[in-house]
């Protein structure tokens, strides 16, 4: 790590360990001053909310404080009407994890930690209480207390000692990623869009911006950033994403023209020579950008009824690149304010924001719903187990296994993260043991008890600063802070530890076996149900004929793409790396494009352009992988035929330049359309 690097930058582990114990201890020995039941609940809620930048602390610490409140209220509703009926409260409370999961899932910004805490809160509350009913709200409120106090200590922590802002690692994240689509837009315009390495810079480029976004969740919380530079953050990333999309249109515009381009567009070819070299550039002239606009208005071919393929081509790229220049300079502008802290809502945007992509996050009711039954089925197993062998301390299991489903569920497989959750587990058990009836006899102090404390907890800390090693930092501190259930005089039972520990275990092995049973994918599945869902979306699209937000349909799909990139990483000798999730995208955003003409088009070209539209959405919706029937380029062919002979300039412009999309994104490698009269019978029996 480069010793230019600030001193919070290069120790970011060390200093976060040290700054996550101090507000343990804090909310430990307030817990103990306070008398409340279980203070080391505060504790570990620490650790649990507890990350490296002070956004995403106060964003987590938030939600989890209103889904424990939620899961509270709902405890005490639940428990004491059901709890003669051990069977049916089990059965309930599976069902309440279950559904607030499902929610959870479905909802991939810091809100869901929102359900996933309503839901588990439930089993942790409620399955120890299940012998003392009477006591339930007393408990709930208890329970609420110590994880507010533990949400305060680590609030309060991290944003006043050495707070570490989430914007810089926004900005830093935005400044690479502007860059690298700098140099893939010089690779675009020298016609090199095509190539593998573009190809990959692509899926590199959405995956980065996922990220990005994901980050930029946690800006609202960041008490150390104003309203204005994040608002300004937002809008750029926006025309980030739109970015990515021109790119790829302008690509194949490009590739579509071949050598053409240069031999009978020489003017062209000089205009895409002059936007790289700009493109290049930092500048922030206002001259060079009014000449390239010049340029490219001088150029555009009008579309008349003898427009040729080519000529629609270079309509359609000079269109693009007129976008490329406003888009490029808008995000010029934008992170110009930003970093002069001005407010970018003031700034003069060229780009039509219709014409970008909206911060729409793909979701997975399918999937959500299987992780869902397997957390309820693993609930089940567990409290089956604990109801028939009678055993007093088996309720921690269905808590664990509600925990761990809950925790991993958004992963593509989560039974080898609850297989090493247990692994962690019986580390901890070691632990605990060491400390309960080795070390805390001797200890006499709270002062002493936090010096004892201090060697495994600090490491347990620099492993949750590392995202390599986060998830078994987070397991060992959960698990020993439980099982050591620090209270303000010391009491140890070897019987309570090993039952308790145990049914830690038995509860991660069921959860573990019936994940996998039930819910476990792998990266190439997940891939797939994502491919699939885009077709799905495209042939809705199809069917409603364009109807719907332009800017929500691109924004689904390149979150899509951006979810892919990794999961194509990991499988890089599947046939899925060939779907070109961009052509889709291109095809999906034309077909809303195409709505704009629908009022203006005669009746036998708006049948011909239904009837293509109709055939487009069969195709998806029963498309396994391959080339698309070639009976869809004949009706993509006739209604461009149709549309040709449109009298109106702008309604015939429009819809060509839509229908030339559709056939370039489906139909890459086939030959120029050729005007022909089209047969009456296609259109259904409709007289033409």
């Amino acid at each position: 790590m480069s010793s230019n690097q600030p001193f919070l930058v290069r120790h970011a582990s060390i200093v976060f360990s040290l700054k996550t114990f101090a507000a343990a201890m804090l909310a430990l020995v307030i817990a103990f001053w306070m008398d409340l039941p279980r203070p080391y609940w505060a504790m570990a809620t620490v650790y649990v909310v507890s990350q490296p930048l002070a956004g995403a602390t106060n964003s987590k610490a938030f939600y989890r404080l209103l889904g424990t409140v939620i899961g509270a209220s709902a405890t005490v509703a639940i428990l004491p009407n059901l709890v003669d009926t051990p069977e049916l409260l089990s059965l309930v409370i599976a069902l309440w994890v279950g559904l607030c999961l499902y929610l959870s899932l479905l909802d991939s910004t810091p809100r869901g930690y929102v359900f996933m805490l309503a839901g588990y809160t439930v089993a942790f509350i409620g399955f120890p209480q299940v012998s003392e009913p009477a006591s339930i709200f007393d408990t709930a409120l208890a329970r609420v207390e110590e994880i507010a106090l533990g949400i305060i200590c680590a609030s309060l922590v991290s944003s006043i000692v050495l707070p570490r802002s989430v914007a810089p690692t926004v900005a830093a994240r935005v400044d690479k990623w502007l860059s690298d689509a700098q140099r893939l837009s010089q690779s675009v315009l020298a016609g090199l869009g095509s190539e593998q390495v573009s190809l990959n810079q692509r899926l590199h480029l959405a995956a980065d911006a996922v990220e990005i976004d994901t980050l930029s969740s946690h800006l609202a919380y960041d008490r150390s950033i104003d309203v204005i530079a994040a608002r300004g953050l937002r809008t750029l990333h926006l025309h980030m994403l739109a970015l990515l999309l021109l790119l790829a249109s302008i690509g194949d515009s490009i590739a579509a023209l071949g050598d053409r381009l240069r031999t009978t567009q020489p003017a062209l070819g000089g205009l895409l020579v002059d936007l790289a070299n700009w493109v290049a550039t930092d500048g922030h002239e206002q001259q060079p950008v009014d000449r390239l606009r010049a340029a490219i208005a001088a150029q555009k071919p009008k579309l008349d009824a003898n427009a040729s393929w080519d000529r629609i081509l270079v309509a359609s790229l000079l269109i693009r690149l007129r976008e490329l220049v406003d888009l490029s300079q808008d995000c010029r502008a934008l992170r110009l304010a930003i970093a002069a802290g001005h407010d970018a809502s003031h700034v003069e945007l060229a780009f039509r924001p219709e014409a970008g992509a909206a911060r729409v996050r793909h979701r997975d009711h399918g999937m959500a719903v299987w992780s869902g039954v397997g957390t309820i089925i693993s609930i089940l197993i567990c409290c089956g187990f604990w109801i028939g062998a009678g055993w007093p301390d088996g309720a921690t299991a269905p808590m664990m296994a509600a925990a761990a489903c809950s925790l991993l569920a958004a992963q593509d497989d989560p039974a080898p993260g609850i297989r090493g959750f247990a692994w962690w587990s019986i580390v901890s058990i070691t632990i605990v043991a060491v400390y309960l009836f080795a070390v805390l006899p001797m200890v006499s102090n709270v002062e002493i008890l936090i010096v004892v404390l201090a060697p495994s907890f600090l490491v347990f800390g620099a492993l949750l600063a590392r995202p390599a090693s986060a998830f078994a930092g987070l397991a060992l501190a959960i698990i020993t802070t439980t099982l050591l259930a620090l209270q303000s005089t010391y009491s140890a039972d070897f019987a309570a530890f090993a039952n308790s520990g145990l049914s830690i275990v038995i509860g991660l092995a069921t959860a573990a076996v019936m994940t996998r049973l039930t819910r476990s994918v792998g990266a190439e599945w997940i891939a797939r149900r994502l491919i699939r869902a885009n077709r799905m979306t495209l042939a809705s699209a199809a069917e409603r004929r364009g109807r719907g937000d332009r800017a929500a349909f691109a924004g689904v799909i390149l979150n899509r793409l951006g979810l892919l990139a990794p999961r194509l990483a990991a499988i890089p000798d599947s046939d899925l790396r060939d779907v070109d999730i961009l052509g889709q995208l291109r095809v999906g955003l034309n077909i809303v494009d195409l709505r704009r003409a629908r009022d203006g088009l005669a009746p036998r070209t708006l049948r011909a352009m239904d009837e293509m539209l109709d055939r487009l959405a069969v195709a998806f919706r029963s498309h396994a992988g391959g080339p698309m029937p070639p009976e869809l380029l004949m009706h993509i062919d006739l209604a461009l035929t149709e549309a040709m002979t449109e009298s109106r300039d702008n309604v015939r412009e429009d819809t060509l330049i839509g229908l030339v999309g559709i056939r370039r994104g489906l139909f890459p490698d086939a030959p120029a359309c050729q005007a022909k009269t089209p047969d009456p019978s296609t259109f259904r029996g409709v007289a033409a």
